[in-house]
This record gives C-alpha cells, sequence and structure tokens, in this order.
C-alpha cells in the first residue's frame, strides 16, 4: 500500500469506531466491509503502478487496462 492513500483507512477506522460506540453496529459492519475494499483497491493501484514502472525500465510497451500495446513490436 501506498502511504500517500494510508489515510483514508485510518478515517474509516475513526468512522467505524465511532459508530461501534454510538450503537450504529450495522454501519460499523459496513465500514468494515469498506476498509476491506479501500485496502484492496490501494494495493491494486499500488501494484499496477510498480508494473507500469518495471515495464518502463525494461523498455516494454507500457499496457493499459484494455491490454493496449500488449502485441507491439520494437
Amino acid at each position: 500500500m501506498t502511504m500517500q492513500n494510508d489515510w483514508i483507512l485510518d478515517v474509516l477506522a475513526d468512522l467505524k469506531s465511532f459508530a461501534t460506540a454510538n450503537g450504529m453496529t450495522n454501519l460499523a459492519e459496513q465500514l468494515d466491509d469498506a476498509t476491506l475494499i479501500a485496502a484492496a483497491e490501494i494495493a491494486s493501484q499500488a501494484e499496477n503502478a510498480r508494473g507500469r514502472l518495471q515495464d518502463n525500465a525494461t523498455g516494454r510497451p507500457e499496457q493499459d487496462s484494455r491490454g493496449a500495446g500488449r502485441h507491439q513490436r520494437a
């Protein structure tokens, strides 16, 4: 995960603490789900960024999410 995106996980944790402390159990459960989704999205973005950096370092064409550039030749 990237440090620049960790703040959203902190915000979600604070919201969940507030919800739990105030008897909002359904909201607290939904915030658990949101936290898992946020963590997965952050990890996916970090992985994609690493892949682009590696591709650029090796001189391979950069691929977008649609697979463009997959069959390009130098």
